[in-house]
């Protein structure tokens, strides 16, 4: 599934929700089905800075696609690292790099949310864009 397509999906899932409080109730539920990343990567180096909460992202690189995982010590924050693992994860770094998060804005989320939550989710996106920046360059090094 290409990542527009994931992103499509997502916006569809919102769109189900007329409330911004049934929409920050389904964000909450995406938390708590966050597949949690493993606890030997929920180090320093893997914590988003920027973030008002504790976020550890987590990538891995097959020599093909990037995959992440994620965990959050908040609720809402864990629901956002799931739409975003939900888009990027599973991609080439090419069509990470290449991909926009407007889907965010038009689920009306970047809207709604506290500027430092906000600041936060912009944070992760950056986080996932450079690892997939990282791993283009390991990729065009060959290894």
């Amino acid at each position: 599934m290409k990542i527009e397509e994931s992103t499509n999906t997502i916006i569809s899932e919102f769109e189900i929700f007329d409330d911004w409080m049934d929409k920050y109730n389904y964000l909450i539920e995406l938390g708590k089905s966050l597949p949690l990343i493993d606890e030997k990567f929920k180090i320093e180096s893997n914590l988003i800075q920027g973030c008002q909460s504790r976020v550890w992202l987590h990538a891995e690189f097959d020599g093909t696609n990037v995959h992440f995982t994620a965990d959050s010590d908040a609720v809402i924050t864990k629901g956002i690292a799931n739409l975003l693992i939900r888009a990027f994860s599973d991609h080439t770094p090419q069509e990470i790099l290449d991909s926009s998060s407007d889907f965010l804005n038009e689920i009306g989320l970047t809207q709604h949310l506290s500027p430092t939550r906000s600041n936060g989710m912009l944070s992760m996106i950056k986080q996932i864009k450079m690892y997939a920046l990282a791993f283009k360059a390991k990729q065009a090094m060959g290894s």
